[in-house]
């Protein structure tokens, strides 16, 4: 299957040593949601705007369903839309002449009023021009013009910036349905619980260098993080023998709870059971499994640290 990106050793170097992307090896599957992540200034804007050929690469290539993005780079835009993080609109144009003139642009066959509906912009704030929006119906509008023209690859950058739950509940469901309907989408964010939500793989980028890319499960996996049990007992245990199990790799007993770290499904049950046989009753199992937030954490805490990328390959 034909990669909807991919990038080998691509580098983008400021001076003589400050590097916004390095040796950027990445590969996005057709037909995927990819989660692409990092801290502020690690490099994801950067990537995004060589995947566009808005600014040229130091060294590397890269490629959008196998068209160089800077030779090739009108081929490129014919088969993406973008919602950039910093995008900005006409202030005098009404919402509506915003997305006509997407689809004049992209010479598209688009029914205006379709993409505004699926964007969630009525009649009345269609016919306002755009610089009397607040900040969530200017993203509603920014990504309505990504969607012109059912775009082979969406990019959305920051995509939910100034929208209420609802607008983020709207933007995850057009991304699924974008991607079910066999586009791919590339998505960076830093509301963490969304990617989460709605990506098939998440690449992070620390100092604009990928640390890791998997599935989520398999990040949790390659990082031994597992999931935490809590039980609630109505005594203390005694002679509790836990850190003794196979798969248990934490334990902690206090104010009536005990709380251990498992990094095997099956261990949850052997913890059960060691604490009945400590003379408890269990009033209560909570299993929390570790979260993007969690492992977004545990990849980019320490900046200097060296963890080699993991990775699934579809």
């Amino acid at each position: 299957m034909e990669h909807a990106i991919e990038t080998r050793g691509l580098t983008k170097r400021y001076g003589h040593d400050v590097y916004a992307v390095n040796d950027l090896d990445l590969t996005v599957e057709s037909g995927e949601v990819f989660g692409f992540l990092g801290p502020n200034g690690a490099g994801k804007s950067t990537t995004i705007d060589v995947l566009m050929d808005y600014i040229r690469p130091t060294a590397g290539s890269a490629t959008v369903f196998g068209h160089d993005v800077h030779e090739d780079a009108e081929a490129v835009h014919d088969r993406v839309g973008i919602l950039p993080d910093g995008y900005s609109l006409y202030d005098r144009l009404s919402g509506r002449k915003h997305i006509d003139l997407a689809i004049d642009l992209k010479a598209a066959p688009d029914d205006p009023d379709e993409i505004l509906r699926q964007v969630g912009l009525d009649a009345d704030a269609a016919a306002r021009p755009a610089g009397t929006y607040s900040k969530g119906m200017s993203q509603r509008l920014a990504l309505g013009m990504a969607l012109v023209g059912d775009p082979d690859l969406l990019i959305l950058d920051e995509p939910s910036t100034g929208l209420d739950p609802e607008g983020i509940r709207d933007v995850r469901e057009l991304t699924r349905a974008h991607a079910d309907d066999g586009g791919t989408v590339f998505f960076s964010s830093h509301i963490l619980s969304q990617v989460e939500a709605v990506c098939d793989r998440v690449g992070i980028l620390n100092r604009g260098r990928l640390v890791a890319v998997d599935t989520v499960d398999g990040l949790r996996d390659a990082l031994g993080t597992g999931a935490t049990i809590t039980l609630t007992v109505d005594t203390s245990p005694t002679g509790l023998t836990i850190e003794a199990l196979d798969g248990v790799a934490d334990v902690r007993v206090g104010d009536g709870v005990v709380r251990a770290t498992v990094t095997d499904p099956a261990a949850k049950v052997l913890v059960v059971d060691r604490v009945r046989e400590a003379g408890c009753s269990v009033l209560d199992i909570e299993t929390r499994e570790a979260s993007l937030e969690d492992l977004f954490t545990a990849y980019t805490h320490d900046a200097d640290a060296t963890v080699e990328p993991t990775e699934v390959v579809a």
